[in-house]
């Protein structure tokens, strides 16, 4: 059997000597920027350069990126008010639903801008842009603000006329910026009858909608079935005669309701000719070469396309003194009651979208 070791407690002496073997055999720890590797000694003295912030200075540096945050924000979704060049600014970018200017208006215009400045800012949107030329901007609204800084500008050639006052929306859809322009121009002042007409069907053509129908649906949507009724009414005036016309925008409602019945029945031809004659000086005289061709289209009665057993023509006019047939073969039966007079209209041509411009047209008379 092993004899056991005894184990002693070390003595002081003892302790003191195996300390010094220790650090004899070891070396200090190096400094820093000594002994080190060179990717800590970079770290190391990089920390050291980092100037310690106050609460005060960290608040003012996230205030200032929250505030760089928005400001992008507002820049990207066209809330920023700008100075642009007006020879920046092509009005042409999109075709406009106004068609005619009142010059007092433009005039009145002038004088408030020249007076008080511009007060509110046009919309245009950015515009690709073309080899060699500086930034483009196309319109969408305020044309006649447009037009009227650059008529202070020939005339005074004063550089705060020089620049306009825009926003500069994202570049949207061509269907929403029709919408836009319409809308913009309907609440400002509203557009004539052909004019709304006019719009919609050069919308469509430019692919903007799928058909003119879905361009009135879309660009009048807030209007009531009476009122897009007659937008299609104008617009199919604009399609047929629009190249022929000289004072479309002065057709009234009942005149225009007259010409596109007319045209829907077939009087494109005779309506064309009749305007080729001679260039009419004003609407009156105009209407004074359509109104023959309407009266004797309205009085040829309408013959049906269907098949089947011949029926007997009905004959467009006066039935008795109180009973009227239409050529679209609506019959109006005039009475009275107790409660007063009463009008009751008969015939399958009959829809809503037709009895509500009936309304409206009764409303107009009885305004007056």
């Amino acid at each position: 059997m092993a004899k056991r070791r005894r184990l002693e407690t070390p003595s002081t002496a003892d302790l003191n000597r195996i300390e010094q073997e220790f650090r004899s055999e070891t070396t200090e720890r190096p400094p820093i920027g000594r002994g080190m590797a060179p990717i800590s000694q970079v770290a190391a003295e990089s920390a050291s350069m980092v100037p310690v912030e106050s609460t005060e200075v960290r608040a003012a540096r996230a205030r200032s990126e929250a505030d760089a945050s928005k400001l992008r924000e507002a820049e990207e979704r066209g809330l920023l008010i700008v100075e642009l060049p007006i020879e920046q600014i092509d009005e042409g970018a999109m075709i406009r639903d106004r068609m005619v200017m009142n010059e007092e208006e433009m005039i009145e215009l002038r004088l408030s801008i020249a007076a008080h400045g511009q007060r509110l800012p046009i919309e245009v949107f950015q515009m690709d842009p073309v080899s060699g030329q500086g930034p483009r901007f196309g319109l969408l609204s305020g044309y006649r603000r447009l037009q009227a800084m650059r008529e202070l500008f020939e005339l005074t050639q004063a550089e705060k006329h020089a620049s306009i006052r825009a926003l500069i929306r994202p570049r949207a859809e061509a269907d929403e910026a029709f919408v836009a322009m319409v809308e913009e121009n309907e609440v400002r002042e509203e557009l004539s009858h052909f004019e709304r007409g006019r719009i919609a069907v050069i919308a469509a053509q430019q692919g903007a909608f799928a058909n003119t129908e879905d361009a009135v649906n879309k660009l009048f949507a807030t209007g009531s079935k009476a009122k897009r009724s007659k937008v299609r009414s104008f617009a199919l005036i604009f399609e047929e005669l629009g190249d022929m016309l000289r004072f479309p925008e002065a057709l009234t409602e009942r005149r225009g309701l007259r010409l596109s019945a007319a045209l829907r029945s077939g009087g494109e031809i005779r309506l064309r000719q009749a305007l080729s004659v001679r260039q009419p000086d004003d609407a009156e005289v105009e209407w004074e070469m359509i109104e023959p061709v309407l009266e004797a289209v309205e009085a040829t009665p309408q013959v049906s396309s269907k098949g089947g057993r011949p029926r007997s023509k009905l004959v467009a006019g006066w039935i008795d003194d109180k009973t009227i047939r239409t050529t679209s073969g609506i019959v109006i039966r005039r009475g009275r009651d107790e409660k007063g007079h009463t009008l009751r209209l008969e015939g399958r041509a009959l829809d809503d979208d037709l009895m509500d411009s009936l309304m409206a047209e009764i409303k107009s008379l009885l305004d007056r």
